[in-house]
């Protein structure tokens, strides 16, 4: 029985994964970064977006933790620290915790959470540009379907 490589086993089982299969892990991830906090502490940790004292569209940069509080409005502290920790766990993000006085802890990107950054800020940039649309849309149904009940 022939052997193969790391890389070898990680292309066979890439090539196996099917995100319509119940089974598949690929749905765990996808149900992970679906998730309305990640693509913001995405975005955010990407340079996405008007900051005080900052051009928008600016390169990926570590942030603090009170900072991307700040950043994500109406983001609680508990799903902020719950979804940075499971970006962290997954790949996406990197903790660096600096040992300074208070201890300074910070986020940023890794190279998979830059390649995932790209596409979730095409998603959240197409929600922004057809928001209005979807709302037109959204009252022409709803309007239908009271109509309708009476």
């Amino acid at each position: 029985m022939p052997t193969s490589t790391a890389s070898q086993r990680r292309a066979e089982a890439k090539a196996e994964y099917d995100a319509f299969l119940a089974e598949c892990p690929s749905r765990q991830l996808l149900e992970r970064i679906s998730d309305k906090w990640v693509a913001l502490v995405l975005a955010a940790l990407g340079g996405d977006g008007p900051r005080p004292g900052a051009a928008s569209g600016d390169e990926p940069r570590p942030m603090r933790y009170s900072e991307l509080s700040r950043r994500i409005s109406g983001v609680s502290q508990k799903m902020l620290t719950q979804t940075l920790r499971s970006l962290e766990r997954d790949g996406m993000v990197t903790r660096t915790v600096t040992p300074t006085v208070p201890v300074t802890v910070t986020y940023e990107l890794t190279d998979l959470g830059c390649s995932l950054q790209g596409v979730m800020r095409g998603i959240k940039e197409w929600a922004e540009g057809h928001m209005a649309e979807v709302l037109t849309h959204r009252n022409g149904y709803d309007r239908r379907q009271s109509g309708a009940a009476d």
